[in-house]
């Protein structure tokens, strides 16, 4: 463990995972790649097969492997840092023993679920002085990063105004935001906002670095995915009673069967203590228990599958986020408008464009494209966030390490920007106003 603050360069960063679930499983893998740098010593989770999963593939004795992180944080601490991969509601929970133990962390976002426990958190990490870096791993995509650094390098001024688009396709909304766990509040406790775009609103936080939001207002409901607008002969089970599965864009048999391989994490979570599950086995488990059977339009969803919001900034300036859901492609789009030129890119292409106005005869502006996709990692958001999954983790590692931190480098009193749009945008999205957003610290 790190006495010091600056960990020997010819020993690795020590990590328990709490919570084994696919994200921080994932940033754990880091590990794997790179023992040098990262080595994992623990895991608490309280699903024993998960449990056993970790201990194998990472040679973890009984002793290592626990059921809660109260039970880690009671132990004398024994690793450097804990990579937090719990559920939303969870987060601060789990968190806060192990700030309290000496433990610094790698957070899952949101990181919090409501502005009190947020706060709390902030002050226990301040109070313990901890490093808590939030997995807000876009900010470390070529894409993203390009763009912060041609912004901070002052090419198109002063932004005044940021523009963000995402669009969650069918398949990723049917497996999380209606049949999945961010479908209900009281199984997530978060809000559809929160659990998707909070990589969006830190990103429109992060381009206007330095200025505090002060006030939102959004707009948004549940437009598609009601019982009143299943199709006619629409069954409760996509494999039991519908008549129309064969033709159903949404059919559980198209998304989970056809594709085993898309979400396959979340889809047979139920059928983990089954080695190599059968096709037919999967379709029984489709047929009977699985929420993941259900008809899309009867699964009583109670988040949006759209939401518009629109912030304003201390200085006057402003921004825009539109989450549209059940699109046919899944995109998340920028465009950012500066006293100087503009910056305007589709993540999933590749590449973005700077502007500059050019009154020229014959000219209206000009134009820069900077191309990304010569670069191996940009490979979309559905394989590892278009290369900021393992980047997050690598720059992880070199904070904890006490080397200098990145440009995209996200600490928990960075993040608060992000998490207050949200939470502000959902309550002026409830009670139909705009809502003023309060830091205390």
């Amino acid at each position: 463990m790190r006495q010091s603050g600056i960990l020997p360069a010819a020993h690795p960063l020590t990590a328990i995972i709490v919570g084994a679930g696919h994200r921080a499983l994932l940033y754990a893998s880091y590990a794997q790649t790179h023992p040098d740098e990262l080595r994992i010593v623990g895991v608490a989770d309280p699903n024993p097969l998960r449990r056993e999963m970790v201990a194998n593939l990472y040679g973890l004795s009984p002793a290592q492997c626990f059921e809660t992180a109260e039970e880690v944080a009671s132990r004398p601490q024994f690793a450097d840092v804990v990579i937090n991969g719990t559920m939303d509601h969870q987060h601060v929970p789990t968190s806060l023993p192990l700030l309290a133990a000496g433990y610094d962390m790698l957070l899952e976002k949101p990181f919090a679920t409501h502005e009190t426990e947020m706060w709390t958190l902030v002050q226990t990490a301040k109070r313990y002085n901890r490093k808590v870096i939030i997995c807000h791993v876009l900010r470390y995509t070529p894409f993203y990063a390009a763009i912060r650094q041609q912004v901070a390098s002052g090419v198109i001024g002063e932004v005044f105004n940021v523009q963000t688009v995402e669009h969650v396709s069918y398949h990723h909304m049917a497996v999380a935001y209606i049949r999945g766990k961010w479908s209900k509040p009281s199984l997530s406790h978060a809000s559809m906002l929160m659990a998707k775009c909070c990589h969006d609103l830190d990103l429109i936080a992060w381009m206007k670095s330095g200025v505090r939001p002060r006030s939102v207002a959004s707009f948004g409901n549940n437009f598609q995915f009601r019982p009143e607008n299943a199709p006619a002969n629409a069954g409760t089970r996509c494999l039991v009673d519908c008549l129309i599965e064969a033709e159903c864009l949404y059919s559980a048999r198209k998304h989970y069967i056809d594709h085993p391989d898309r979400w396959s994490f979340y889809v047979w979570d139920s059928l983990e203590h089954i080695p190599n599950p059968t096709i037919e086995q999967k379709i029984h488990s489709l047929e009977t228990d699985n929420p993941y059977g259900r008809c899309v339009w009867k699964c009583g969803m109670e988040v949006v599958d759209h939401q518009s919001l629109v912030i304003e900034f201390a200085d006057g300036t402003t921004a825009t986020h539109n989450m549209i859901g059940g699109t046919s492609r899944p995109s998340r789009a920028i465009h950012l408008i500066g006293t100087r030129g503009e910056i305007q890119g589709v993540f999933e292409d590749g590449h973005f464009v700077i502007r500059h106005i050019d009154p020229r005869p014959g000219h209206e502006y000009s134009e820069k494209v900077v191309d990304l996709k010569t670069n191996g990692d940009m490979h979309g958001a559905f394989g590892g966030h278009g290369g900021g999954d393992m980047r997050l983790v690598a720059d992880f590692v070199r904070v904890m390490r006490g080397e200098p931190a990145s440009i995209s480098t996200t600490q928990i009193e960075d993040s608060v920007a992000g998490h207050l749009i949200g939470f502000g945008a959902d309550r002026a999205m409830a009670e139909h106003r705009v809502v003023d957003l309060v830091f205390e610290v």
